[in-house]
C-alpha cells in the first residue's frame, strides 16, 4: 500500500490588502524587523522561460498552533507578499509518516475549510498589514479570501513511479475532501485526476479547482509557488469583478436619476470619478495580467497554463474584461451627451446674439 514517509499539505489563504504593494519598502520594513526575507526565484530546468515581472517577496512567520483534528499541531507559517496588493499566508501541516490517502482525507477535508486556519491567516496578514503600512498603495481590506491547498510529497514509502501514484486508491478523493462516499465514478474519477503532468518518470503534479497533488523527490517548490501566483491571480480578478459590479450599479444610478438641463450636464463630475476608476482598472489589469511572462512552451509553462484553466482565471479574466469594455462604453455615451449639450449651448447663445442683433437694428430703425 502506497504511503506518505515525507511531506506535507500546504494550505494557502490568500487576502486582498491594498491597491499595490511597494515590495522594496516591504523588504527594508521586514529586514528591520529582524526577519530574512527573499523574492521569489524559479530554480526547476526551464523555469528561466518564465519571467516574473515583479518577483514576489517571501516571509518566513515561523513556529505556530493550530487547533486540527480534535487537537492541536505544531505548524510552519509563511506569507508571500505581490506588488498587485495580496498577501498569501500559507500554513505547513506536517504530515504524519506512514499515512496513505485514504487515512490523509479526513484531515485534508478539515483543514480545506478550516475556520481555525482562516483565523490563524487573519490574524497573520493583519499583523503583517500593520508592519507593512507605509508600503501600502490605497490600502483596503476585501472581506473575501481565496483558499487553496497543495499535498506535498518528497517521498513514498518504497521507490514509487507517477504512474504508481496516479494509479493509488483514494488520490481523487483525498483531493475532493470526499468522506461520505467510499468510491466515486470512473467518469468523476478521471475528471478530478484528468489534469496531471510528469516531467520524469518519478514526479507528478494533479491540479484540481480546490487542490492539488504535488509529488517532489527533489524537493523543488516551484510548482508550489506557480500554484500560488495562479490563486492570487485568481483572488485579485474576482475583487475586481466586484468593484466593477459596483462601479456599473452606480453608473446606472447616475445615468437614470440625472436630468439634463441646456446650461448644465449632470455628468461632467461622473465622468471624472469614471475615468479615474478606468485608469485605475487598466492598470490593475496589466499587473495582474503580467505577474508571469511565459516565454517557451516548458513543463513549468504547461502546468502554470492548466492551473488558470482549472481555477478559472481565463473565464474570470474575459468576465473582468468585458465589464470594463462597457464601463468604457458608458463613459463614451456620457461623453457624448455632455458634448452634444455644449454643442447646443453654442448654437442657442449664437442664436440669442442673432436675435439679439436683429432687435438692436429695428430699435436703430425705430429712433
Amino acid at each position: 500500500m502506497l504511503t506518505v514517509a515525507d511531506g506535507e499539505l500546504r494550505c494557502t489563504r490568500i487576502f486582498d490588502v491594498a491597491d499595490t504593494l511597494d515590495l522594496e519598502r516591504c523588504l527594508a520594513l521586514i529586514t528591520q524587523g529582524g526577519a530574512d526575507p527573499r523574492r521569489l526565484s524559479l530554480r526547476r530546468e526551464g523555469s528561466e522561460y518564465l519571467q516574473l515581472s515583479e518577483p514576489p517577496l517571501l516571509v518566513a512567520l515561523g513556529p505556530r498552533r493550530l487547533s486540527v483534528g480534535g487537537g492541536e499541531r505544531a505548524v510552519r507559517v509563511e506569507a508571500t507578499l505581490f506588488h498587485h496588493g495580496a498577501i498569501s499566508i500559507t500554513v505547513q501541516v506536517p504530515v504524519e509518516a506512514g499515512s496513505t490517502f485514504e487515512t490523509l482525507t479526513p484531515l485534508a477535508d478539515e483543514l480545506y475549510d478550516s475556520r481555525a486556519l482562516d483565523a490563524l491567516a487573519l490574524d497573520e496578514v493583519n499583523k503583517l498589514s500593520r508592519t507593512l503600512a507605509p508600503a501600502h498603495r490605497a490600502p483596503h481590506r476585501w472581506d473575501q479570501n481565496e483558499g487553496y491547498t497543495v499535498v506535498f510529497v518528497r517521498r513514498f514509502g518504497g521507490a514509487t513511479s507517477a504512474d504508481e501514484v496516479l494509479a493509488a486508491p483514494g488520490l481523487a478523493r483525498l483531493l475532493l475532501g470526499e468522506q461520505r462516499e467510499p468510491r466515486l465514478s470512473a467518469a468523476e474519477e478521471a475528471e478530478v485526476l484528468g489534469h496531471h503532468f510528469s516531467y520524469t518518470p518519478e514526479d507528478l503534479v494533479v491540479i484540481e479547482w480546490n487542490a492539488a497533488l504535488v509529488y517532489e523527490p527533489s524537493g523543488s517548490e516551484d510548482v508550489v509557488d506557480l500554484l500560488e501566483i495562479a490563486n492570487a491571480q485568481l483572488l485579485e480578478l474576482r475583487y475586481y469583478d466586484q468593484v466593477l459590479d459596483q462601479e456599473l450599479a452606480r453608473m446606472y444610478e447616475v445615468v437614470g436619476r440625472q436630468h439634463s438641463s441646456l446650461l448644465r450636464s449632470p455628468y461632467k463630475q461622473a465622468m471624472r470619478e469614471q475615468l479615474r476608476t478606468l485608469i485605475e482598472l487598466s492598470s490593475f489589469l496589466e499587473r495582474v495580467e503580467n505577474v508571469l511572462k511565459i516565454v517557451g512552451d516548458v513543463y513549468l509553462a504547461r502546468v502554470y497554463e492548466a492551473a488558470l484553466k482549472q481555477l478559472r482565471v481565463v473565464q474570470w479574466t474575459a468576465q473582468v474584461s468585458r465589464k470594463h469594455r462597457l464601463l468604457q462604453q458608458i463613459y463614451e455615451l456620457m461623453k457624448g451627451e455632455v458634448d452634444t449639450g455644449r454643442a447646443l449651448t453654442l448654437e442657442t447663445m449664437v442664436v440669442l446674439l442673432i436675435l439679439l442683433e436683429i432687435v438692436l437694428a429695428f430699435t436703430r430703425l425705430g429712433h
